[in-house]
C-alpha cells in the first residue's frame, strides 16, 4: 500500500487526505491529522472517496463529433478553430469557462493564455456564481481580495455568527470546530438564516430573517453599535467612510427583516458584549443582487468595533470549492490580473505584460459568467472552451444557457466524463486527470496553501489540465511561453511573479516560495499565504489596507429587495442550495453509492399552511414553474420554511433527474458590482403534479426512463430509480424490459390492472436482476432494503426477519440507518446523541447527522410519553 498526502477535492475548507492505492486503480481515504485546517476528520463526503474512483462512465480518449481521436488530431483541431476565430472576428469572440476544480497551476496558465497571449479577459469561472461578491466587498474595504483571519479564529471566538451558511451541512468540518470551542470555552453560536437548517440545532440563536433582508439587520446591529457607544475611536481615526457609513445605518429601518425587535436587540446585545466575534459567510450572503452590499454590511460592524485581524475576531468567508481562492490568486475572474493584480491599472498591466513577455495583453475586464453566456447565445462569442464545469445546469437560467451551448459555432469541454448535461453538447471533448490522478496545488478558505498529489495513474488518453492548454498554446505559437513539463515550474512561475504584486505593495505575495526545487514543491507542507517579507497570518489590525492611501474603508449601503419580484402568478420566494451528502452536479459524489442514500431524489421544502392551501400531501410530486423554467420535485412539507418560501437543492441534471434541473427556474439577476447571481430569491408558482401512477426500480445496471418524473441515484448493489407518469402504459412487463434493457430475460409478474398495481422482477440463473413496483400511490416499500437485492435470489417488498431493514441512511460517514438508531433509542435506551455515537459511531465523524439524530431521540420520547 502506498500512502500520498492529498488535499480533499470537495469544499474550500481544504481537509488533508492521506490515500492508499491499492494498486488496482482503488483507493483507502482517510483524515490527515497533521493538516491544520482538519487534523484528521473528514465528512461525509470526504469519508466516500474512495467510491468514486474507478473508470465507469470516464472519458478516455478526445473525441471530434463524437468520434474517437488521437490527441494530435484533437489538439491541431482546437488551435486552428480558436486561431481562424480570431483572425476573423477578433479576441473577444473566444471565451473560456474554469472551475474551481482546477489546480492554482491549471487555473495560472489558462489565465495566461486567455488574457496574455489569445488577448481577450473573457475568462470566468463558476466561482462567479459562488464567491465574487466576497472578493468586491473585500476589494471596496480592503483594496484588495484579502481574508482578514484564520481559522484558528474560530477556536478563539467567544461568540460565532453564521450567516447564509449551512455550515453543518455544507462545511462540516468547520462546524464541529465551532461546537468543539462551544464545549470547551462557552463559545455562544448565532445563526442567520431564513430556514431552519442543521446548523441551528446547539446555536443559542436563531434569527429566521427575511429572504435577501441582510444589509437591513446588519445596519440596524451597526446603528446599536454606535449608540451603545461601543465604536474604536482609535481605530476609526484611520478609516475612510466611517461617518457616511454610520448615519446611513441610523437612517436604516430594521423593518425589511420581518424579525420581532427583541430578537434582533438580543443579538445586537450578544454581538455588542462579546469583543472576540467570528461573522461567518456564505452563499446566502454572496448569492444576491446585493451581495456585495451584504459583504459590505458585515465588515463595517466588524470595522467599526476594531474587532477584526486580532485572535478570535473577524469577518470570515467561507468558499464554496476546493480552489475557488487558488482562482482568484491567479487572476482566474474575468476583472482580475494574476496575482490580485488589476486589469485596469496600466501599472498592473505593463508589469504582467512585461513577466509574460506577452504580445498582446487584454486591456480591459472580459464578461462574467452570466454576460458571457448571453453572448454565446447572441452569437458574439464563437468559441467556447469549458473545463471541469457544468454551466449547462449550475448557471441561472439553465434552459437558456443548455440551449445557447448547443448552438455555439465551436465548443471544447476538458472533463473527465462525456456524461453530463454539458459535455453532451461539446463538438471537442477532451480527456482530463481526475482529483486523485492530479497533481498541484489549491488555496483554501483560510490562506493556506496546500499540495494535492496523485496517487493513481490517469487512465487511457486523460492528461493534466495544465497539459491541455499549454499544448493548445504551443501549436498557436507561443511554445516558448508555454514550454512547461510539469505543475512544479508553474507553481515557480506564478510564485515569481506575485513578487511582483508585493512589489506594488499587494498582499498576495508567495515570492518567498518562488525558489522552490522540484524535491521542495514534492515535498510542500501546508503554507498560510503570505510568504515573503510578511509571513501568513491575519490581516488589518493595525488599520492600514491595500487601498489607495493604505486606509480601510465602510462603505454606506441601504437595504434593497431581491431584483425578482414576487407576483399574484409567482406568489412563492424560491431559496436553492446544497444538502449534505452530494456536490454540485453529482459528477464525482453521486458515484458514492452510501452518498446517494441519505436523500436520494430532488426535493421542495414547502410549508404545511401552504401545502394545505395548494392541496400537496408529503411526500406526492409538486410542480414549480417561473417565468424562466419548470420543475417537479417531492414535496417535503415542513416548518423549517417560512411561509409563501420554498427550498429546493441544486445537485440533480439531466442525468439523474431531468425536471430537477433547478436552475432552469432561477432568473439570471445579477449584483451590479460584483456579477454573481442571485440564486437564493427566485420566484416561482407551485401546484400537485397530477401523476396517475408512481414506481420504484432496481436494477444491477443503469435504469433507462422516459416517464414524465424519474430520478436515478447509485446503490450498494447497482441502481434505484424514483418514477411517475401522467398516463400508465398498456403492458407494465413490456414497460419493465424497455426500462431496464432486459428484452430476454425471465420475468415474475404480478399485475392487478384495476387496482392499478404491478411487480415485475427479472431473474437470470436464479438471481435478481431488476424489479420495478408500480401503484396509484407513491409506493411504501422499505427501498434501503430492496436496494441491496439485485444480484440476491429473493424479491420482496419487506426484509426478512434475520435481514433488518436499516432504513435510510441518516449516517453517511458511517452507513447507519435511521431504523437502527431508533432500535438503539427504543431498545437500549441510548437517550443522547453521545450514547447514540458511542454505540453505533453515528455522528462521531464529521458531525453532520448529529442534529438528526437529537430529533430521533426528540421524536421518539416525545412519542412514547404521549403513550
Amino acid at each position: 500500500m502506498t500512502k500520498t498526502r492529498s488535499t480533499c477535492p470537495y469544499c474550500g475548507v481544504g481537509c488533508g487526505v492521506l490515500l492508499s492505492s491499492e494498486g488496482q486503480g482503488g483507493l483507502t481515504v482517510k483524515g490527515d491529522p497533521e493538516h491544520p485546517a482538519n487534523r484528521g476528520r473528514l465528512c461525509s463526503k470526504g469519508s466516500a472517496l474512495a467510491q468514486t474512483v474507478g473508470l465507469e462512465g470516464r472519458l478516455l480518449a478526445p473525441r471530434i463529433g463524437g468520434r474517437a481521436a488521437g490527441w494530435d488530431e484533437a489538439l491541431d483541431h482546437v488551435a486552428d478553430r480558436f486561431a481562424r476565430t480570431i483572425a476573423r472576428h477578433g479576441p473577444d469572440s473566444v471565451a473560456f469557462y474554469a472551475s474551481g476544480q482546477m489546480l492554482t497551476e491549471d487555473y495560472y496558465v489558462a489565465n495566461k493564455f486567455m488574457k496574455g497571449f489569445l488577448g481577450t479577459a473573457n475568462i470566468d469561472t463558476n466561482s462567479r456564481l459562488c464567491m465574487a461578491s466576497t472578493v468586491a466587498g473585500h476589494k471596496r474595504a480592503f483594496g484588495t481580495d484579502t481574508v482578514p483571519g484564520t481559522y484558528d479564529d474560530l477556536d478563539e471566538a467567544d461568540l460565532v455568527v453564521l450567516v447564509g451558511s449551512n455550515l453543518a451541512w455544507c462545511h462540516p468540518i468547520l462546524h464541529r470546530r465551532v461546537h468543539d470551542a462551544k464545549a470547551k470555552r462557552g463559545t455562544k453560536i448565532v445563526v442567520v438564516d431564513p430556514r431552519v437548517t442543521a446548523t441551528c440545532d446547539g446555536a443559542d440563536l436563531h434569527l429566521p430573517l427575511r429572504i435577501g433582508s441582510d444589509v437591513a439587520l446588519f445596519n440596524r446591529l451597526l446603528a446599536e453599535i454606535d449608540h451603545a457607544g461601543a465604536l474604536d475611536a482609535g481605530y476609526l481615526r484611520q478609516v475612510e467612510g466611517a461617518e457616511a457609513t454610520l448615519a446611513a445605518a441610523r437612517a436604516a429601518s430594521a423593518e425589511p427583516t420581518g424579525l420581532d425587535a427583541e430578537l434582533i436587540e438580543q443579538f445586537c446585545r450578544l454581538w455588542i458584549g462579546h469583543e472576540r466575534v467570528v461573522t461567518v459567510f456564505s452563499q446566502g450572503v454572496n448569492q444576491s443582487s446585493a451581495g456585495t452590499d451584504k459583504v459590505n454590511a458585515i465588515l463595517n460592524c466588524h470595522i467599526a468595533t476594531g474587532r477584526i485581524g486580532r485572535p478570535g475576531m473577524g469577518p470570515f468567508s467561507v468558499t464554496g470549492q476546493p480552489n475557488a481562492m487558488g482562482g482568484r490568486e491567479v487572476g482566474g475572474l474575468a476583472n482580475m490580473l494574476a496575482a490580485h493584480m488589476d486589469l485596469d491599472n496600466l501599472a498592473h498591466r505593463a508589469a504582467v505584460g512585461a513577466f509574460w513577455d506577452a504580445p498582446r495583453l487584454a486591456k480591459r475586464p472580459g464578461l462574467k459568467a452570466v454576460e458571457m453566456f448571453r453572448a454565446v447565445a447572441d452569437g458574439r462569442i464563437k468559441a467556447l472552451w469549458i473545463m471541469h464545469t457544468n454551466p449547462a445546469v449550475t448557471l441561472p437560467e439553465a434552459d437558456a444557457v443548455r440551449d445557447a451551448i448547443a448552438s455555439c459555432d465551436f465548443t471544447i469541454v476538458s472533463d473527465i466524463t462525456a456524461e453530463t448535461d454539458t459535455a453532451r453538447l461539446a463538438d471537442v471533448l477532451l480527456p482530463a486527470s481526475a482529483w486523485a490522478e492530479k497533481d498541484g496545488t489549491v488555496t483554501n478558505s483560510d490562506r493556506t496553501i496546500s499540495r494535492q498529489r496523485a496517487a493513481l495513474p490517469p487512465p487511457g488518453e486523460a492528461r493534466p489540465d495544465w497539459w491541455h492548454i499549454t499544448q493548445v498554446a504551443r501549436r498557436m505559437g507561443w511554445r516558448a511561453a508555454f514550454d512547461y513539463q510539469s505543475p512544479a515550474e508553474i507553481f515557480r512561475e506564478h510564485a515569481a511573479l506575485s513578487g511582483i504584486a508585493g512589489g506594488f505593495g499587494l498582499d498576495f505575495d508567495i515570492s518567498g516560495l518562488a525558489d522552490l526545487n522540484d524535491e521542495g514543491y514534492a515535498a510542500m507542507e501546508p503554507t498560510r499565504w503570505p510568504v515573503a517579507a510578511r509571513q501568513g497570518g491575519r490581516f488589518f489590525a493595525d488599520g492600514r489596507s491595500f487601498r489607495p492611501g493604505g486606509r480601510v474603508a465602510m462603505v454606506p449601503v441601504e437595504w434593497r429587495a431581491p431584483e425578482a419580484r414576487r407576483a399574484p402568478r409567482f406568489p412563492f420566494r424560491l431559496n436553492t442550495g446544497r444538502i449534505r451528502d452530494q456536490w454540485h452536479t453529482m459528477t464525482r459524489s453521486g458515484r458514492a453509492p452510501r452518498l446517494s442514500s441519505h436523500l436520494a431524489e430532488p426535493f421542495v421544502e414547502i410549508h404545511p399552511d401552504d401545502a394545505t392551501r395548494l392541496g400537496i400531501a408529503p411526500d406526492r410530486l409538486v410542480e414549480l414553474t417561473s417565468p424562466t423554467g419548470t420543475a417537479i420535485l417531492r414535496a417535503t412539507v415542513t416548518a423549517r420554511v417560512q411561509p409563501g418560501t420554498l427550498f429546493a437543492p441544486i445537485h440533480w441534471t439531466g442525468e439523474t433527474a431531468p425536471t430537477g434541473r433547478i436552475d432552469a427556474l432561477v432568473a439570471a439577476c445579477v449584483d451590479p458590482v460584483s456579477g454573481q447571481p442571485e440564486s437564493k430569491a427566485a420566484v416561482c408558482a407551485a401546484r400537485p403534479f397530477e401523476a396517475d401512477w408512481f414506481g420504484f426500480a432496481v436494477s444491477r445496471s443503469p435504469i433507462r426512463a422516459t416517464a414524465d418524473y424519474w430520478a436515478t441515484a447509485r446503490s450498494e448493489a447497482g441502481w434505484r430509480m424514483e418514477l411517475a407518469g401522467r398516463q400508465a402504459p398498456q403492458d407494465w412487463e413490456a414497460e419493465a424490459r424497455g426500462l431496464f434493457g432486459l428484452p430476454e430475460a425471465e420475468a415474475q409478474v404480478m399485475a392487478d390492472p384495476t387496482r392499478g398495481v404491478a411487480r415485475i422482477a427479472f431473474h437470470e440463473g436464479g438471481r435478481l436482476l431488476a424489479a420495478l413496483f408500480v401503484a396509484p400511490e407513491p409506493i411504501g416499500l422499505m427501498r434501503d432494503y430492496l436496494v441491496t437485492m439485485p444480484g440476491e435470489d429473493a424479491i420482496t417488498g419487506r426484509a426478512s426477519a434475520d435481514r433488518p431493514d436499516p432504513g435510510p441512511t441518516l449516517c453517511a460517514c458511517f452507513g447507519v440507518g435511521v431504523n437502527t438508531i431508533l432500535t438503539a433509542i427504543e431498545r437500549e435506551g441510548l437517550l443522547s446523541v453521545e450514547a447514540i455515537g458511542r454505540a453505533l459511531s453515528a455522528g462521531t465523524n464529521c458531525g453532520s447527522c448529529r442534529p438528526e439524530i437529537a430529533a430521533l431521540i426528540v421524536a421518539t420520547t416525545t412519542s412514547e410519553a404521549a403513550e
